[in-house]
């Protein structure tokens, strides 16, 4: 839905359905290769439109997008990020201390991630089981609907059985390899386009960061709604308004295609 509201807004809109599932972007440290495959996707919509874009992303997706637009400056026009903070500092050589000793799942999402249910005996059996979490109860309920619908596919085995879209060990993997090497990375990639972070009032994500090395990318460019680090979920609508608020702010009174990221 929020996708259909920024395109509802003028904005044309692009996304990659998921990250890491493609063979020749697997993932690994500090997500090397994810950067790659967000890339090579920005490079096919650019056979079509070959003018810089927004990148806007929502957590893993907001963090690609300030990672690929350092590495081609020349193809981002701005980032916003979507509750991602940018974690350096003394947070950073903690992740790298959990990741070299392999015990970064133990604290990261992953944790819940690897015990994650992937399979259904029907569509209304994965839609009772989400509805019925706490972390969804407040979704949007159209969002709700889609993530059911969509987030699922059928299984292989055929029938009414439904299977998670997205690969939990995937999904695991890149929880427990968040990039420690933002500050080096940045040095070497100097951005030359704006960054603007939206975040969630109640995110605990955005709580438990250290802000420090965020604020010095986004240079006072922070906007903070009500919701948590799902908001763009809770509130799709309220969030395509900020979002486009926010790339006006970037002179962007003209918009240009977005290539938003889920």
């Amino acid at each position: 839905m929020l996708l259909e509201a920024l395109r509802s807004r003028g904005f044309a809109v692009e996304a990659l359905e998921q990250f890491g599932h493609d063979p020749r972007f697997p993932v690994t440290s500090n997500w090397s290769h994810l950067v790659d495959e967000l890339l090579a996707f920005v490079a096919r919509v650019r056979e079509r439109d070959a003018q810089p874009a927004f990148l806007v992303g929502h957590s893993l997706g907001g963090l690609l997008s300030l990672m690929a637009a350092a590495r081609e400056p020349s193809w981002a026009r701005g980032v916003v990020l979507l509750d991602s903070p940018i974690v350096g500092g003394w947070q950073a050589q903690v992740v790298r201390m959990a990741k070299k000793f392999a015990f970064a799942g133990r604290f990261s999402p992953g944790a819940v991630s690897q015990k994650r249910r992937f399979q259904w005996p029907s569509l209304d059996e994965v839609r009772q089981h989400f509805s019925s979490k706490r972390a969804f109860a407040a979704w949007d309920p159209e969002v709700l609907e889609d993530y059911v619908v969509h987030g699922t596919v059928a299984a292989p085995q055929g029938g009414e059985r439904r299977v998670l879209r997205f690969d939990r060990d995937i999904e695991t993997a890149i929880y427990n390899s968040i990039p420690d090497h933002l500050p080096n990375y940045l040095r070497r990639h100097p951005l030359r386009c704006p960054v603007a972070l939206i975040a969630g009032r109640e995110s605990r994500e955005m709580r438990l960061a250290d802000l420090t090395f965020t604020e010095r990318v986004i240079r006072g460019r922070k906007t903070v709604l009500e919701g948590s680090h799902l908001f763009p979920m809770e509130k799709p609508r309220v969030c395509a308004a900020f979002v486009e608020a926010t790339l006006l702010s970037f002179d962007a009174l003209n918009p240009r295609p977005v290539r938003a990221l889920p």
